[in-house]
């Protein structure tokens, strides 16, 4: 917040000093000045020139200054914050303009606002990949798709990683490693994205794994019952005894369609971390621990040999 507030009284107060010098010889320029027309009109052009770049600069120093702070305080909301605040200085800019070209040309503000009409399909040409980012910004903020802090993955960007910035126009995504991807919300939109911040919200992390045994070896045993379903049972069991498992999800152990690699056996259930590295491990844990438990059921795990 120092740094903040440093940036404000460098910045803010340094710009309002700079203007204040042109009101006071625009107070008296008509004093000294009223026996030199011509120069008198130079310098009041000059004048209110310099006095319109200083507004706009102290009005822009504004809007940068409140979305540091937003950005200092890691507001919820702070993708609108920065929307607003583009769109805010895209205003004043354009209004800025239209004043100077006033001033330059000596004519009415307001007559040159009137005369937009008939340039406002110049303007919206101009401006159009502004105003398609803007649109395509609100709808992934107010639909809630998006937020600066989520973890994104787009194939067709090269993107897989966390969304540092959300501006009028980009999307800033750090991938994991630490490349930079600058993507258009209009892209987001139309294509496809998938937004990982689902799975960091639950306590935990769904896992589907299947595993191929040779239909040979799947044999009845003395008491009538097949081999396969005995392992089914004890996997399901052993699995709602496992540390890392969440037994208040769903752990089911289930056949699928054959196919000629062999008879699916398939393993749902769900992990209760989500960091990807005890993830993984704990899922080679698992299988590791399946395949190995399978000869003892006489089951074998299909393996297609290489042709000699």
């Amino acid at each position: 917040m120092k740094k903040i507030n440093k940036l404000t009284k460098y910045i803010i107060l340094v710009v309002a000093c700079l203007i204040i010098p042109a009101f006071v010889v625009w107070d008296f320029l008509p004093t000294v000045l009223n026996d030199y027309p011509r120069v008198y009109e130079a310098i009041r052009r000059l004048t209110a020139i310099y006095m319109t770049g200083m507004a706009t600069w102290l009005l822009i120093s504004f809007a940068n200054t409140f979305r540091q702070i937003g950005e200092q305080h890691a507001l919820p909301h702070q993708q609108y914050v920065n929307s607003f605040i583009s769109v805010l200085k895209i205003v004043i800019l354009f209004f800025a303009a239209i004043i100077l070209v006033a001033v330059i040309l000596d004519k009415d503000p307001s007559t040159l606002f009137a005369g937009l009409g008939a340039a406002s399909a110049i303007l919206m040409l101009a401006f159009q990949d502004t105003i398609k980012g803007l649109v395509a910004g609100i709808r992934l903020t107010s639909n809630k798709m998006l937020a600066v802090g989520d973890r994104i993955t787009v194939p067709s960007a090269g993107a897989d990683g966390i969304v540092e910035e959300m501006m009028l126009t980009t999307v800033k995504v750090r991938n994991f490693d630490n490349t930079i991807v600058t993507i258009s919300p209009q892209t987001l939109v139309d294509g496809s994205f998938q937004n990982w911040k689902g799975m960091k919200e639950k306590t935990g992390r769904k896992v589907v794994r299947k595993v191929f045994f040779d239909y040979r070896s799947i044999t009845i045993d003395a008491e009538s019952t097949v081999n396969l379903t005995r392992f089914r049972e004890h996997m399901e069991q052993w699995l709602s005894q496992h540390p890392d498992v969440m037994t208040d999800n769903i752990i089911m152990v289930h056949q699928l369609d054959g196919t000629p690699a062999g008879l699916p056996v398939e393993l749902v259930f769900w992990l209760k971390m989500q960091d990807v590295l005890p993830y993984e491990h704990a899922i080679s844990q698992i299988m590791e621990h399946v395949y190995a438990e399978a000869p003892a059921f006489g089951l074998t795990v299909y393996q297609q040999f290489p042709q000699q």
